[in-house]
């Protein structure tokens, strides 16, 4: 079938095309003989419960510094069209949540990946505390004296802001570190929102695993060893990327939450695991297939269109 795919996105011309997720589905719908267009969120406009973009007709190649070409742009009835890839990446701040309803007017006559309703309702670090077992001792609070107290029972901690992503902000504090109550002090005027603590698993110098979901079913993973000297295992902030395979301890976590991924139109969905315990649930814009691919993983990009196709 030839569909019209709107994707809603940050920019194609930002885009690491050798890394990039919504590239790779874009170049994957274009061999389907997908018609596609490009959008960003600030272009959506929803007038007497019509929503409306200002969209670009897209056109993608796999060629360094000519990967794409954009038609010209022309107002898009977002009920027109089959799909819509929500593909923006966070922060998932009030911007991020307006989307979301905004999409709501259209989905599911439109098929909007993910659920927007399911998106709004998952902040990635909130959605991980619903599976009880599944997580590492943690905290999300605004108090400083819980903060304290959690730190003085768990000693080393990882400390990081509710709706960050990307790895932005996240702090490791030791022991023996005597910047804590600082630390403290500046979230609470930067970010003015809770703060997430969680007990620092030093079984991240292993690496930290991303686990691509596909309609609730495991498709594929990577691991993401840390660079030395640093906490955080982001491969844009130096982590090291390496093929990988799934523990039985990591199936279990996929068994667990797969049923709920599944009935809230989660359909792409990439969580992290440390150890044995699962640390975020990301719905918003995952990451991780080109990689995966790269090691022999399979064409996940084509599965993903697979269950997309058959959800329609």
């Amino acid at each position: 079938m030839s569909l019209r795919v709107a994707i809603q996105m940050d920019h194609i011309s930002s885009v690491n095309i050798h890394g990039d997720s919504t590239f790779r589905l874009a170049l994957e719908a274009k061999a389907r003989g997908h018609k596609l267009y490009h959008y960003a969120v600030g272009d959506l406009a929803l007038k007497d419960g019509v929503l409306t973009t200002l969209a670009e007709p897209l056109d993608v190649r796999a060629e360094d510094g000519n990967h794409y070409s954009l038609g010209a742009r022309e107002e898009l009835n977002l009920a027109d069209v089959d799909v819509i890839l929500m593909r923006q990446d966070p922060p998932f701040d009030m911007g991020y949540i307006t989307a979301t309803h905004l999409l709501e007017h259209v989905h599911p006559k439109t098929l909007v990946v993910n659920n927007p309703l399911s998106v709004r309702n998952a902040p990635e670090k909130l959605f991980t505390t619903l599976f009880p077992g599944l997580m590492p001792p943690t905290l999300i609070t605004s108090r400083a004296d819980a903060l304290r107290a959690f730190r003085a029972e768990h000693q080393d901690i990882i400390v990081k802001p509710l709706y960050g992503n990307g790895g932005a902000g996240v702090f490791r504090v030791k022991p023996d570190d005597e910047n804590f109550n600082s630390l403290l002090e500046v979230f609470t005027a930067f970010y003015r929102l809770p703060i997430m603590a969680q007990r620092y698993l030093p079984e991240v110098r292993q690496g930290d695993k991303r686990i691509i979901l596909i309609d609730g079913k495991p498709a594929g993973a990577l691991n993401r060893v840390p660079a030395e000297g640093e906490a955080r295992s982001n491969l844009h902030v130096g982590g090291r990327a390496e093929a990988t395979t799934l523990t039985k301890r990591e199936q279990e976590i996929c068994e667990a939450i797969g049923p709920t991924l599944r009935d809230q139109g989660l359909i792409f969905v990439g969580i992290d695991v440390i150890g044995d315990w699962l640390t975020e649930i990301n719905v918003t814009s995952p990451t991780g297939i080109q990689e995966i691919e790269r090691f022999g993983g399979g064409n996940l990009a084509a599965q993903i269109w697979d269950a997309i196709e058959a959800k329609l």
